[in-house]
């Protein structure tokens, strides 16, 4: 069986559990105290690192080790149970849940954020706006150049790139974008997300995908530095658009009015047996501090609305 939701108001309950000095002399972590890692996959890491650091101020005897993975591997440590706790951008298949079921565990499901995928060039490329159906293109291996997509552009042929062989970037593409085809031949991954900026900053063909997590918090200097070295591109759900206000760039407003096409959640993962260290760190999360957090990072949170307010 697999429990959709750990209701936010349980988080005075479970908090309630333990006081906020915990007891370091016992081994067995508490809903605030103790130590547990967890496995968390890569695209989400500053918005992770940000819940653990402000978790761990508030509650000085929890100590959350955080791995950050592909999106593979998070799941694998799952399934071996070298984890309990988990951060995903999906939720388990049906074949995933069966494995639980069968060996007597019950996965959690906390939806914590509504994320997004970026889409991100060098700057020398004109082309800062796509339609859905161009990016279909592209990844279908149908437009190898970026002349296939604007005869007058002065660059070549287009070269695709993610962070990792197994990113939740790669999957959401093949799944969203290309219904679970392979990945064109023109397609490489770079070995981190500093990687992959670097290396659409020094080639001009490129076109690089992010988790929206690495480009949306203004307030972070390593955020700021990427967008100062490449442009986020505008997409457009329309196939012939008329005018450039069809097209939306990730900003927080257009993913939580889906206007920005390439959407997905953020989810956290328990299957602790108990009311353990990683539930008492998922109901945080989901609270309204945690999801205070979310909302400053520039993604969208799950549990609580966001005020969009018109210039006009």
């Amino acid at each position: 069986m697999k429990i959709k939701s750990l209701p936010i108001a349980a988080f005075a309950g479970l908090m309630a559990l333990a006081s906020c000095g915990g007891d370091p002399s016992t081994n067995l972590d508490t809903p605030t105290s103790g130590t547990i890692n967890i496995s968390v996959d890569e695209s989400f890491q500053p918005i992770i690192e940000s819940e653990i650091n402000t978790f761990e101020g508030i509650y000085k005897y929890a100590n959350i080790n955080a791995n950050y993975k592909p999106e593979g591997q998070v799941v694998k440590d799952l399934l071996n149970d070298s984890t309990k706790i988990a951060v995903l951008s999906r939720e388990l298949t049906e074949e995933e849940n069966a494995y639980f079921k069968k060996n007597n565990r019950v996965a959690r499901v906390t939806k914590i954020a509504i994320d997004a995928v970026a889409l991100i060039t060098n700057r020398q490329n004109p082309d800062s706006l796509l339609t859905m159906d161009e990016l279909k293109r592209i990844f279908n291996g149908e437009a190898k150049s970026w002349k296939d997509l604007d005869e007058d552009s002065p660059l070549g042929d287009i070269t695709i790139v993610f962070d990792n062989n197994n990113s939740s970037t790669a999957r959401y593409v093949r799944d969203s974008l290309i219904a679970g085809n392979k990945l064109p031949a023109n397609t490489f991954a770079s070995n981190s997300h500093k990687a992959l900026v670097d290396y659409v900053e020094e080639n001009k063909n490129a076109l690089g995908v992010i988790g929206v997590n690495w480009v949306s918090d203004f307030d972070d200097s390593t955020v700021v530095g990427f967008l100062n070295r490449i442009k986020v591109l505008g997409i457009s759900e329309d196939p012939a658009p008329v005018t450039t206000e069809a097209y939306y760039q990730p900003y927080q407003a257009y993913i939580a009015q889906e206007a920005y096409p390439l959407r997905r959640f953020l989810y956290i993962i328990s299957t602790e047996g108990r009311t353990g260290l990683g539930t008492g760190f998922a109901s945080y999360v989901a609270s309204d501090k945690g999801q205070r957090l979310i909302l400053k990072s520039g993604l969208v949170p799950a549990t609580m609305p966001v005020r969009v307010i018109s210039l006009d």
